[in-house]
C-alpha cells in the first residue's frame, strides 16, 4: 500500500539586525526541512500558514510553492529552505500545512506542527 508522508523539521531563528523593536517591528527567519518518508514520490504543490503574534494578531498567508519552488520529492529526498516573518511582538507561533500531490494524482496534507518565534531564540538554542 502506499504511503505519503513527509517529515518537517524546523529551525527559527530571531534577527535582530533585521529587527526594530522601539518600533515593534520584530522580525524572525525560519529554515525547513522536508523530507519524504513516504514510499511515493509527491510534489509540494501550496503552502498555508497561521502566523500569531503574543498580542493575539494573526497573518493567515496562502501561495503556490515555497521561494519559488515546487519540489518533486522522490521518497528519501528533502528539500530546505529558508523564508522570514515580521511580527508586532517579540514572540508569536507559526503552524500550517502544506498540500501536495503524489505522482499517482493522490492529494495529501502535510502539517506543520506550531513552533515558537521568540526573541533570543539563536540556531541549535532549543
Amino acid at each position: 500500500m502506499p504511503q505519503y508522508k513527509f517529515d518537517i523539521q524546523v529551525r527559527p531563528e530571531y534577527l535582530p539586525a533585521q529587527s526594530s523593536p522601539m518600533e515593534d517591528s520584530y522580525v524572525f527567519s525560519y529554515t525547513i526541512t522536508i523530507m519524504n518518508t513516504g514510499s511515493v514520490a509527491a510534489q509540494l504543490v501550496s503552502r498555508h500558514w497561521e502566523i500569531e503574534d503574543a498580542f493575539g494578531e494573526v497573518q493567515v498567508v496562502d501561495g503556490l510553492g515555497v521561494v519559488g519552488h515546487q519540489p518533486l520529492l522522490e521518497p528519501g529526498q528533502a528539500f530546505q529552505y529558508a523564508s522570514s516573518a515580521r511580527l508586532h511582538a517579540a514572540m508569536g507561533i507559526m503552524s500550517g500545512h502544506y498540500f501536495c500531490v503524489g505522482v499517482d494524482g493522490h492529494r495529501f496534507e502535510v502539517p506543520v506542527p506550531p513552533f515558537v518565534l521568540r526573541v533570543g531564540s539563536e540556531p541549535g538554542s532549543d
